[in-house]
């Protein structure tokens, strides 16, 4: 069984704004980010979709202790959005200091507005993409 979005092609995608997922061919779940079986009914017959990249945010962190070569990005917000599609997908919040943030960011509708990309670090096989949400109105 081979798997028909690779992460290396997700990352790819995500660095050209664009999110990709798994629609489940049997129940319809949406799976994000790629996985081999649909996380729902474990059926292998998935389809590459693009998703909207807009949602709700569902909880929030900053973030003051950076991995490696991130150390100048301190602080920085990281989000957990539940998208239209129905997947939940961390990324960045941009266009709110860090030191302002508060739990009344939750709950509040975002869209991603391009993606980040972060050097890799001794771990990872390269650069990675994250998406960049900012909020709506």
């Amino acid at each position: 069984m081979q798997y028909k979005l690779t992460f290396k092609d997700y990352n790819e995608a995500l660095k050209q704004d664009k999110i990709l997922g798994l629609k489940c061919g049997s129940c319809g779940n949406v799976n994000v980010p790629p996985c081999m079986v649909c996380r729902k009914c474990g059926s292998s017959e998935l389809d590459i979709i693009e998703l909207k990249g807009s949602g709700t945010i569902q909880t929030y962190t900053v973030i003051n202790v950076a991995p490696e070569n991130r150390e100048s990005e301190v602080p920085y917000i990281v989000v957990l959005v539940e998208l239209e599609e129905g997947p939940w997908i961390m990324g960045n919040l941009g266009g709110v200091k860090p030191e302002e943030v508060t739990v009344a960011v939750m709950g509040k509708k975002v869209a991603m507005e391009k993606a980040s990309v972060y050097a890799g670090d001794k771990y990872s096989w390269g650069e990675l993409a994250r998406p960049l949400f900012t909020l709506l109105n």
